[in-house]
């Protein structure tokens, strides 16, 4: 049994299945409606969302599985004081599989030592979000046709921003993967991807304030939310949330073939205007998650694939 707790979970030729099978599901989706008949999997949500946990029922039900589970932890035993060790272990009498959102770094982890079945990380604090991960991998190499030789600007809140954290640990195995870091100094990358992840490894990457001198170099730019709920007071988030705003204009100065991604919700970093570009990816990002998680479901519970 596995659980999937970092991108880094799975080796790149690991990786590669995955997006392979992620990709044929793409292409031939009636081949995998029944694959999961009998399975069924527990969204375990501390956390708002929308996307990932919508994404994974959508996935579970696309398989012909069944779905259970809460959306808050208010609306869970959680809001009586129950561990997540114990409500995983119950969880582990209902289910096949589990994706667990939790603000708290490392709580889908603890959920994973006492678990009965796979634990999916779907997002823990300002850590790690795989599956979003995943997800860009998958977006990326469909639009570019590879996962090398890219020139990959992240924008915005790069700070707390964990799909951000996930999606450079995944991209720096990749040869001559170059990254430009877009944002304001409050909400620069952290000390432990700078130094452990980008400079261990010898990756090439640049540190700039400004979207307008970084955007005509890149390859794909990765847009992201100031995340009101990450801030301690108000004030810092007001100051923050406006930094970056993408608009034609900006849009003007990048490649014909660069293409903008965003892990959503969007606020206001990306201008309407911009959705009708055809370099707009970010709702074709939100298919592919799709794809992906019914890719990996299938994979964590070593279900024999079709033919």
């Amino acid at each position: 049994m596995r659980h999937l707790m970092s991108p880094l979970d799975l080796s790149v030729p690991e990786l590669e299945k995955i997006l392979d099978l992620a990709s044929d599901i793409e292409k031939n989706p009636k081949k995998y409606a029944h694959t999961c008949d009998d399975k069924r999997l527990a969204t375990l949500f501390y956390e708002p969302s929308t996307r990932t946990r919508l994404s994974f029922e959508a996935a579970m039900m696309n398989l012909g599985g069944k779905v259970l589970g809460f959306s808050s932890a208010d609306s869970s035993s959680a809001a009586k004081g129950e561990t997540v060790a114990d409500t995983i272990r119950v969880v582990s009498c209902y289910a096949d599989i589990c994706a667990m959102r939790h603000p708290k770094e490392g709580a889908p982890l603890v959920a994973s030592m006492v678990s009965n079945i796979p634990v999916i990380n779907a997002g823990d604090g300002g850590h790690q979000h795989p599956t979003q991960t995943l997800t860009d991998l998958l977006t990326i190499r469909s639009l570019k046709g590879r996962l090398d030789n890219l020139t990959i600007g992240l924008c915005g809140d790069l700070k707390f921003g964990r799909t951000v954290h996930s999606l450079i640990e995944a991209l720096v195995r990749y040869q001559n993967v170059k990254f430009v870091l877009i944002s304001p100094e409050e909400l620069r990358i952290p000390s432990y991807i700078r130094e452990d992840v980008l400079k261990k490894n010898n990756i090439e990457f640049v540190e700039v304030e400004r979207l307008e001198d970084a955007i005509p170099d890149l390859d794909i730019l990765y847009m992201t939310r100031v995340q009101k709920e990450r801030f301690f007071n108000e004030e810092d988030y007001v100051r923050m949330k406006d930094f970056y705003i993408l608009d034609n204009q900006k849009l003007s100065l990048a490649k014909d073939d660069m293409y903008i991604l965003h892990p959503l919700p969007r606020v206001n970093e990306i201008a309407v205007e911009v959705d009708k570009d055809p370099r707009a990816a970010y709702f074709k990002q939100v298919q592919y998650g799709v794809y992906v998680r019914m890719a990996l479901i299938l994979t964590l519970l070593e279900v024999e694939l079709p033919c």
